[in-house]
């Protein structure tokens, strides 16, 4: 299950943070979003419109940091990711990334261009 958790603002947004488990096999730390929305349902459906169909926010156990909801309310779209950060001290936390950023496909690779001494026809 993921654990994630939200918090009101005095405007009455919502801030929802929700650590998911990564989608490789191997271990790998997982993704933590951050989504400002106008209510809790409003914050899980934008992430089902992404593709994160079986996204449930169940409690309040990990709710987003003073620090995580700066970041959002400073991000255009108000949805950002970053690697979960584990139990292991690291060094320099990773930065903050636009959802465009995972969801962006990978560059298609180029297409031969018919060489110059050739006629086509």
């Amino acid at each position: 299950m993921a654990a994630g958790g939200f918090c009101k603002l005095p405007n009455g947004t919502v801030v929802v943070a929700l650590n998911l488990p990564s989608p490789a096999a191997d271990g790998a730390a997982g993704l933590r979003f951050l989504v400002l929305a106008q209510n809790r349902a409003r914050a899980l459906t934008r992430l089902r419109n992404l593709g994160l169909r079986a996204v449930y926010l169940r409690g309040n156990a990990a709710p987003p940091t003073p620090d995580e909801i700066t970041a959002v309310l400073h991000h255009p779209d108000g949805l950002i990711w970053r690697t979960a950060p584990d139990n292991a001290v690291s060094t320099a936390p990773e930065l903050w990334r636009p959802i465009r950023a995972l969801l962006r496909r990978p560059p298609a690779p180029p297409r031969p261009q018919p060489s110059a001494g050739t006629v086509s026809g």
